[in-house]
Parts: C-alpha cells; sequence; structure tokens
C-alpha cells in the first residue's frame, strides 16, 4: 500500500510530504517523552489537579494530556495532525469504540480550536502551547491565531502556558538541528524559512503580547535527549519536522546520513546518545 502523505504542522502547516503513518509513531515512541520533564514541572508548578480544566494546543500524540489526566485534570486536545491525534485517541480513550459508556469523561480530542467548545460545562482555566517554538524562523506564526481562538473558550484570567527552546549553548541538540540549515542554505530556504536560528530572549513575551496575554512568571527546564542507538535519535528527530525542507532540498537518505555524523559527538560508550536541552516556559494570564 502506498504510504499517505500529508503536510505536517505544529501551530501552522509546512510544506514537505512525509509518511504520516511513520513518523507519527516515530513521535509518539521515542520523541514525545523528551519533554515530559516540562510537562511535569509545569503541572507541578502551577498545580494541575482535580480542579483543572485544561485545552491543550498541538496536543500531539497526547503524552502531556496523559499526565494531567493522571493528576485528575479534564483534558482535551488539539491537533491538525490527525495521525498524531488518532495515537493520543489510543492513549486516552482506549475504550471508545467498544464501549462508548467507558470513555473516560475527562478526555477529549478535537482537529480544531472551533470544535473544542466546553459544550455547556466550566470553561477550560488552563490553556498549554507546549511544542516549543524558537528553533526555526517562523515557527511561532501560528501560535498567536491559535491562542486568540482559544482564549475565548477560557475563563476570564484564565492561565496560558508556552513553551520554547532555550539559548543555543545551552542545547546540545542544536548543532544537529543546524544540519536542516545547512542542507537548505539557498534562496528557497531563505523563503520558507526553515532551520535552526538563535532564539530571541523575548519571543514567548512576543508571542504573548500578539494574543494579547500578561506574563505572570516564567521557568527553564533541564529536558535531556536521550535515544537507545543513533538509529532512534535519528528517527525521533526527523519526526519533529523540522528537518522537512532539508528532505526537499536534498532526499531523506541524504538528510539521515548528515544528522547521524551530527550525532557522533554526542555518542556514549554503549551506544546511547545523550544531549541535554534546556528549554523555557512563560506562564500567562488570558
Amino acid at each position: 500500500m502506498t504510504p499517505t502523505l500529508v503536510r505536517h504542522h505544529r501551530y501552522a502547516d509546512s510544506s514537505a510530504p512525509v509518511d504520516a503513518g511513520s513518523r507519527a509513531r516515530d513521535w509518539a515512541e521515542i520523541q514525545e517523552r523528551m519533554l515530559a520533564p516540562l510537562y511535569e514541572a509545569v503541572y507541578e508548578r502551577l498545580e494541575v489537579a482535580g480542579g483543572t480544566r485544561m485545552l491543550s494546543l498541538g496536543c500531539g500524540s497526547g503524552l502531556a494530556l496523559l499526565i494531567a489526566a493522571s493528576r485528575g485534570a479534564r483534558v482535551t486536545g488539539v491537533d491538525t495532525d490527525h495521525e498524531r491525534l488518532a495515537l493520543a485517541r489510543a492513549r486516552l480513550c482506549a475504550d471508545e469504540e467498544a464501549d462508548p459508556g467507558r470513555t473516560d469523561p475527562r478526555a477529549r480530542l478535537f482537529g480544531s480550536v472551533a470544535a473544542a467548545s466546553p459544550e455547556g460545562e466550566a470553561p477550560y482555566n488552563l490553556l498549554t502551547a507546549f511544542q516549543p517554538i524558537g528553533c526555526a524562523a517562523g515557527d511561532s506564526d501560528g501560535l498567536a491565531p491559535a491562542l486568540a481562538a482559544a482564549v475565548p473558550l477560557a475563563v476570564r484570567g484564565a492561565t496560558v502556558v508556552l513553551a520554547g527552546w532555550g539559548p543555543p549553548e545551552r542545547c546540545a541538540t542544536a548543532p544537529v538541528l543546524r544540519v536542516a540549515a545547512r542542507l537548505t542554505e539557498s534562496a528557497r530556504a531563505e523563503r520558507s524559512g526553515s532551520g535552526w536560528r538563535p532564539t530571541p530572549r523575548d519571543e514567548l513575551e512576543e508571542v504573548a503580547a500578539r494574543a494579547g496575554l500578561k506574563p505572570d512568571g516564567s521557568g527553564r527546564v533541564s529536558c535531556p535527549f536521550g535515544y537507545a542507538d543513533v538509529d532512534s535519535a535519528v528517527r525521533g528527530l526527523l519526526s519533529t519536522g523540522l528537518f522537512d525542507t532539508a528532505i526537499r532540498a536534498t532526499d531523506r537518505t541524504q538528510v539521515e546520513k548528515e544528522v547521524a555524523e551530527a550525532l557522533h559527538p554526542h555518542l556514549r560508550p554503549d551506544g546511547t546518545v545523550w544531549m541535554p536541552n534546556v528549554f523555557r516556559y512563560l506562564v500567562c494570564v488570558a
């Protein structure tokens, strides 16, 4: 069977065709867990619990939702990547097809913000956008509009959390991600705005301002990227979509080869790959 080709996206679409099923599985099985320390730190700081009604933008395959639900929160996830959303549904609503009455009432999943209305229930009091911005030029362009659409679904004064990459000097993965920029150094790459770039210090604040949010604190979290071997690392990193333009400009085989070479400094004697990183989050008031 010919693989389904889709356009990957985070808060806005990219134009790189990919094997949707394979990438979604790589994201869920390899890469998504790398951000678990970020989710846990935010939930601990905000005391996420039974009274929390959370709407997660770009929820991916649902790990952040699962962790919040385990703390008692009622969670709703939105993602336009249908393959990732299907995996999130399998995680959070495993009994839905067999017995709709057994579906966990704390979890709902949708393909758009417009569909995520509380439907007569209490409005959301926590909005999250955990997909980190500040890596590729233009990667925050779709976030402010998504927040603008989501804020009306929340209570006045709701908490909003945005996430971003930390400074390149604190992120061991930065040189690996620069492979994408190097492979797409052309006028076409400039137009597409792809590849690693230094993170402006105040980018999260700028997005918050465009969305009409008031910053109310921030934090940094260590999120090391650890993989069983180089192959897993390559698959995990490519599942992020950050190398899509490089794949279009060259081919997947070339990108995989150069990413693998860039990982050599982070290869440990036992064959595992380890890259310390720091991510930043911004807490805002809607």
